[in-house]
């Protein structure tokens, strides 16, 4: 899935028509009277949230967004039409932060929709203007100028399981096993620079690149990926079997998330044992054993054993839809 978990944007809601000065003209009353009509308003921009967690990526290339202008009044004193709205469409979970004057918006639900930026308001018409001591008014005013915004839009993802862990741990490798994602996997740390989503007969999966000591004080990307674990339902820890120390690599992993934000220790943690196949059935044995010390919740996987995966898939339905 295309993907991008943050981007700015410049918005400018649309101008208010011109009122306009015209004149009534009747079948034996030529002069009968103002009637020039208010112009329309402006169009607003308003965000939308989708279930598309890729939805930022159609704005790679747009950076711009203006919605329409109201149109002029007319004669008779009709209204010019209002300007189209403009509708942006951005992942739920998505925050927008207003730049310019530093309003906070959260689109925390499907369909949840927020006005950023109105419309200016129509000029008014000679119409508008007309008394018994101004029977034939001559003034009108103009349109009024739209709201005009930059934004900075963020997502934190919202997905059924996370996956965290070391770099290097398999976790690109597995999500393109469980799910039909392609994410780009290499035998070198970093190969993970976005978050990578895939879907598993309806579970979300989001791999969260690879975090490394002293990621919740920023450093590499911490604060950029670690967001993301922030509102994934369930964590799927993975340890590689590789690992000479894997408590060690347990701790440094989970103690990075628990020094980002408290509340990772009330959610569901399964620690997954990756590339088993790399190590001895007994070395195995005992690499869970240490690991229960941490955990109950422990599975294993292999990527190279389509049983393992099966298995793997089994479980981590059952446990997300209970």
């Amino acid at each position: 899935m295309a993907f991008i978990d943050e981007i700015n944007l410049h918005v400018k809601a649309g101008r208010g028509g011109d009122g306009v000065v015209r004149w009534r003209h009747e079948k034996g009353r030529e002069m009968a009277g103002a009637g020039g009509g208010n112009g329309g308003n402006g169009g607003d921009i308003y965000f939308i949230a989708v279930s598309d967690l890729g939805a930022l990526y159609t704005y790679k290339q747009i950076k711009e967004f203006t919605a329409a202008s109201g149109a002029a009044g007319e004669n008779w004193g009709r209204h010019g039409k209002d300007g189209e709205d403009t509708v942006i469409k951005v992942p739920v979970g998505s925050t927008i932060t207003n730049t310019t004057n530093g309003d906070v918006y959260r689109l925390d639900n499907v369909d949840d929709k927020i006005c950023v930026a109105k419309g200016g308001r129509g000029g008014l018409g000679n119409e508008h203007f007309k008394a018994s001591t101004n029977t034939t008014p001559q003034e009108s005013t103009p349109g009024k100028p739209g709201e005009e915004f930059d934004l900075f839009i963020e997502l934190e993802l919202v997905a059924d399981v996370g996956l965290v862990g070391l770099p290097n741990a398999g976790k690109s490798s597995l999500l393109n096993a469980l799910t039909k994602a392609k994410a780009k996997v290499g035998n070198y740390q970093f190969t993970t620079l976005e978050p990578n989503l895939g879907d598993m007969y309806g579970v979300i999966i989001a791999d969260i690149p690879g975090l490394i000591e002293g990621a919740s004080e920023g450093r590499g990307l911490g604060h950029k990926f670690l967001r993301h674990v922030r509102r994934t339902k369930t964590l799927l820890h993975c340890v590689s079997a590789e690992n000479e120390n894997p408590i060690e690599v347990y701790d440094t992993v989970r103690g990075e998330l628990m020094a980002y934000d408290k509340e990772f220790a009330e959610k569901e943690e399964i620690i997954l044992i990756t590339k088993s196949d790399t190590v001895e059935p007994g070395v195995l044995k005992e690499i869970e054993k240490a690991l229960k010390k941490k955990s109950k919740n422990i599975l294993t996987v292999s990527i190279l054993d389509d049983d393992s995966v099966k298995a793997l898939t089994k479980e981590l339905t059952k446990r997300v839809q209970k």
